[in-house]
């Protein structure tokens, strides 16, 4: 049975008006199973041109547009969270301000999750100064059980490729404020919930990797939000002691090694990882 989809797109004062066109033009006009409606949550005050461009997109979009303006600059996690509790539909995708969906996103995913899978990601491809300056490829795992054993030590989702049931979101508590792994942390609740997940192989989002990228992965405020959420696995019982030591060693050491080695680990394990 077909069934509705909100799209849930949070945007801040560090956005772009011409990349935020982009993603909305992508994800919604240009798809050819549109969204039914869109909520986009303004993350604090924003720049005189990123609101007007706001504002052109709510008054001209094909198909409904929420636009719930936060106060303040609360983070990613909070912003998405006040953005769920305004989706008017079960399923929901999630989509950034600065990225590209495959026109035909939605028609390979929503029958996925009609089927009765409760979250499924898909592949990415990051690209730089332009859509057809491609600089890698992020193939998640897509078997269930491949994803779930994946999760133990890295993200098996593509964030800005998710759709989910709203449901099984707020069952576990939605993102809540946890920066920097808020997703990842998320994905794990659900998992040990018992949700059911899936992943598509084909890159269904261009993923814009800005300049810093590889810096921005490392450094004591990434090493931070790793020790904590991997302190979180195991609270919840995700991870056993050796799969936590085993994180602690690598993914925190991933995070304190230079950048160089950094990018290169990078490109050599995550963005060609295949099950």
């Amino acid at each position: 049975m077909s069934e509705k989809l909100s799209l849930l797109l949070p945007v801040w004062a560090g956005d772009r008006p011409d990349f935020l066109g982009e993603a909305f033009e992508s994800t919604v006009v240009a798809q050819t199973r549109r969204p039914d409606e869109v909520v986009i949550v303004r993350d604090g005050p924003v720049g005189a041109e990123l609101d007007a461009r706001l504002a052109e997109l709510v008054a001209t979009s094909p198909v409904p547009v929420e636009l719930i303006a936060l106060e303040r600059n609360v983070g990613l996690g909070p912003a998405l969270d006040a953005g769920l509790a305004a989706c008017r539909h079960d399923v929901v995708a999630r989509m950034d301000a600065d990225d590209i969906s495959m026109p035909h996103r939605f028609a390979v995913q929503m029958p996925i999750i009609e089927s009765g899978v409760d979250l499924v990601g898909s592949g990415l491809v990051e690209f730089g100064t332009g859509a057809d300056d491609v600089v890698g490829t992020r193939t998640p795992p897509t078997d269930p059980d491949a994803i779930k054993a994946r999760a133990r030590f890295a993200d098996p989702f593509n964030h800005p490729t998710v759709v989910f049931r709203k449901a099984a979101v707020l069952e576990v508590g939605g993102y809540t404020d946890f920066a920097l792994m808020e997703d990842y942390l998320l994905w794990a609740k659900m998992i040990v919930a018992g949700a059911r997940v899936a992943n598509v192989a084909e890159p269904l989002v261009r993923y814009r990797v800005g300049a810093g990228a590889y810096a921005r992965r490392g450094g004591l405020a990434q090493l931070r939000a790793e020790l904590a959420v991997q302190r979180a696995f195991r609270r919840i019982g995700f991870t056993t002691l050796p799969q936590f030591l085993r994180n602690v060693a690598v993914r925190g050491g991933y995070r304190l090694v230079p950048e160089r080695i950094r990018r290169l680990a990078y490109r050599k394990v995550v963005a060609t990882y295949r099950e």
